[in-house]
């Protein structure tokens, strides 16, 4: 389960324990900090448990619809409620979904595996135990790719790797509401049945940034695939972190779990405090505390929950109301009987349907347009950008290398300023094209372009070259008007005029723009510069 405070049974077994308890430490470091420090000092070891709500139109084991924000248990079955005589009926789409996912980070895909009962008692959980995989999970040893900025300067791409131990199914339980004025608590089961992928990483991380740049990345695969929408903040990605510190080449520290994080910056944010905690109370001669943690965003520091010292009795079992698990490679290993059978899952077809992954669309724009590896992380990382980038390459003239500017610098610019999606961008592909057209063909500046592209926000309805009509913004190309102006600008500026230098040059040129409101020639306006202060 993974409502907070509930334990889970699938930590990566990498860290002792310790039965003293922490100190509170001061704010932590800076990720940059967090993420590189000299080899003789506490570095920090971080591994993820990270539950995904799959994509499906019903639970796991029942008919139930899955909808968020839906009327409280307006969306439960009988099975969900753990009424008496009810059977569990395994969801085909979920399997497919673990399994497509598995594909997709190269994992080893266990042909044959098992579901199992984990028992504790919670109020969400009427059945008194989850439906998960504990013996053999449907998938086991794979690898998730991630980049991130790194290097001096925080501009160079940055390639790593996460080991994945394995990938289960299982149940996700109901939620509980607090209700605190009238002391009482609520129970939703809508939630209850819903299926999870839960995605254990090894402890190959050393900060938060790493760890939100794989978990981005992971939201990334999961809405390529459709497995998973990854809308944190409505729970359908749900990350765990234990983190640990240790010296190089020593044996690995005391761990600390923190628990249902829903977004990558706080994330990184958590882990970062975390292991700075740590290394503060080691640093003051205490030791680390084998517990489970929460975050506070609004200070900025983790909390204690509870201790993990006394080891829980899950009474793990076989669940004896589902058979195993059995995912067939191809048609021809299906027996007979069970073809054509609702609930067969064949490998080769999802191996043949997994579509184009974050890496290989990043991999190809760079092959394809010639751009730099960091604007291809743009493109990919913000949903719908790369396919608008693409529709605009397709009807202009302009050179990918000299519109990727336009669309990651100004396009999304305003699109981050006014809080929109690149789905609800007033500027279509086509209009956008045809205002970089004008640009291109030399009808208008680059400065007056983006005046035009703020009026075309404001107005959606207008095009471009209306724009340009409307407000007399055409490039100013007349050889005697500009001669005009650029003697102006130069005798209300001699101290400029000697000696012609670069920067000098460019000072007069902006000099020069600013007179014509941007609409002059600029190669015209240096040649003119140029021969009036030789």
């Amino acid at each position: 389960s993974v409502q907070p405070g509930k334990p889970s049974a699938t930590s990566p077994r990498h860290w002792k324990s310790s039965d003293t308890s922490p100190t509170s430490p001061t704010r932590a470091s800076s990720r940059f900090r967090a993420c590189s420090r000299r080899p003789h000092e506490l570095v920090g070891v971080v591994g993820l448990e990270i539950h995904a709500q799959i994509q499906s139109n019903t639970k796991l084991f029942s008919g139930s619809k899955v909808g968020f924000s839906a009327p409280p248990n307006s969306l439960v079955s009988f099975f969900d409620a753990s009424l008496p005589g009810t059977l569990p009926v395994l969801n085909r789409r979920c399997v497919e979904a673990a399994v497509m996912t598995a594909l997709a980070l190269n994992c080893t895909i266990n042909k044959k595996s098992f579901f199992d009962r984990k028992h504790y008692f919670y109020a969400d959980l009427p059945a008194g135990y989850q439906i998960t995989q504990q013996r053999r999970a449907v998938a086991v040893d794979g690898q998730l790719a991630y980049s991130l900025l790194g290097g001096r300067k925080r501009n160079q791409i940055q390639s790593r790797t996460v080991r994945i131990k394995q990938i289960q199914l299982e149940q996700d339980s109901g939620k509980s509401l607090h209700d605190d004025q009238r002391s009482q608590t609520l129970i939703d089961l809508n939630r209850a049945g819903v299926g999870l992928m839960e995605l254990v990483m090894e402890p190959d991380m050393s900060c938060g940034e790493q760890a939100a740049a794989a978990v981005r990345e992971l939201q990334l695969v999961l809405q390529a695939l459709g497995t998973c929408q990854g809308n944190m903040s409505e729970g359908q990605l749900r990350v765990d972190a234990n983190v640990s510190v240790h010296r190089p080449g020593e044996e690995l520290g005391v761990r600390t779990e923190v628990k249902n994080i829903n977004s990558a910056r706080f994330l990184s944010r958590a882990i970062d405090y975390e292991i700075q905690r740590q290394i503060e109370a080691l640093g003051r001669g205490e030791a680390v505390l084998n517990e489970t943690r929460t975050y506070d965003s609004k200070s900025g520091h983790t909390i204690p929950m509870r201790d993990k010292e006394g080891l829980q009795d899950y009474r793990f079992m076989p669940e004896p109301n589902l058979p195993p698990l059995v995912v067939y490679e191809d048609r021809g290993s299906v027996p007979a009987g069970l073809l054509g059978a609702e609930g067969v899952v064949v490998l080769e077809g999802l191996r043949e349907g997994l579509p184009e992954l974050p890496s290989v669309k990043r991999a190809r724009l760079v092959r394809s347009y010639g751009l730099l590896p960091e604007h291809s992380f743009t493109l990919v990382n913000e949903d719908g950008l790369m396919e608008y980038f693409e529709a605009v390459v397709k009807e202009t003239r302009k050179e990918p290398r000299k519109l990727i500017g336009w669309v990651t610098n100004e396009l999304l610019g305003h699109l981050k300023h006014h809080n929109l999606s690149v789905s609800k961008c007033p500027v279509s592909p086509s209009a956008l094209a045809e205002l970089l057209e004008l640009q291109e063909a030399g009808h208008i500046s680059s400065t007056v372009a983006k005046q035009v592209l703020g009026e075309m926000w404001r107005d959606p309805g207008r095009r471009a070259p209306e724009v340009v009509r409307e407000q007399d913004l055409g490039l100013v190309c007349d050889s005697s008007d500009l001669q005009r102006v650029c003697q102006r600008v130069l005798d209300s500026h001699p101290d400029l005029v000697r000696p012609p230098q670069s920067k000098v040059l460019n000072r007069l040129m902006g000099l020069v723009q600013k007179e014509t409101k941007g609409r002059a020639d600029p190669v015209l306006v240096r040649s003119l510069l140029e021969e009036k202060t030789s």
